[in-house]
Formats: structure tokens, sequence, C-alpha cells
């Protein structure tokens, strides 16, 4: 059976800091994310179902990384836990993520793939996944490398 890769795209808006870097990025500022989600399985050989010749359905993959990334994040700010106290940033944003991490694309990645992975059916796995913080600089994380 011939495996075959499925990529979806997915963008959102998302504000950030780095606290204790050495440059610009250690200020408020916020990015336009693009998100490339890559996922590899078998085409399903069963006549029967409803999934029949395919290896996901796109709209589920669209339901998982909504749920896991885009839902959660879009135009929210996100914080490593501790750099800031929530009630101080209550009159700017109602969307605080908290993370236990320096919320780096990097960083975000490696959370991204956690997630991603624990939804995904049955003989489907995570390949890869891109995430762009501008037009001309991003992030890639793959599975081959993490093995």
């Amino acid at each position: 059976m011939s495996v075959i890769r499925l990529t979806k795209e997915f963008s959102f808006e998302m504000a950030h800091f780095l606290p204790g870097y050495d440059g610009l990025c250690s200020n408020v500022h916020g990015h336009s994310y693009l998100l490339h989600v890559t996922v590899a399985g078998s085409p399903s050989d069963d006549p029967s179902s409803p999934k029949f010749g395919m290896v996901m359905d796109f709209s589920d993959l669209k339901k998982i990384v909504g749920e896991e990334v885009v839902g959660r994040l879009d135009h929210a700010l996100m914080v490593r836990r501790g750099s800031v106290d929530p009630s101080s940033v209550e009159p700017i944003t109602r969307r605080l993520v908290e993370v236990d991490y320096q919320p780096t694309c990097e960083n975000m990645l490696v959370d991204f793939a956690g997630r991603i992975s624990r939804r995904l059916p049955c003989g489907v796995s995570l390949v890869s996944l891109r995430l762009n913080e501008t037009a001309t600089s991003f992030a890639e994380w793959r599975a081959e490398d993490n093995a």
C-alpha cells in the first residue's frame, strides 16, 4: 500500500514577547503566523468506508488543528508562565495564553507537534510542521529528526 502525505495550511494572528531576550523581541509584538501541517498514512482500501481512498479527511485535520492550535491562539497574547501578572494584562487582552516555555517559534512547534499527534486517527502520523512568523522567516519540526 502506498503512503501519501497530506498538507493543510492554517493562519492565525498572535502576540508574544521573549522576556530576557537581548533584542527587540523582548517587547510585546505580534505576527501573522502561517502553519503548514503535514501528515502521512495509507489511503483507506475499504470500499464500504466513507473515507475510502483517503488518508484522512481534510476537514478532520482542520478540526484537530483548529481546536489544538488556532482556536487557542488566534488573537491571543502568549507569555511564559510567571513572566507577567495576568491581572495586569486584563485591560489589553482577554486572551492570555500562559505556557511553560519561552514562546519562541521553535518551542511552539514542539508544543504543537505533541498536541496534534495525540489527536490523529490510527494509522496517520504527523510528518512535519512549518511555522512562518513572517513571510521570510520560519521554523520547522520534522518527525524524522525527533524519533
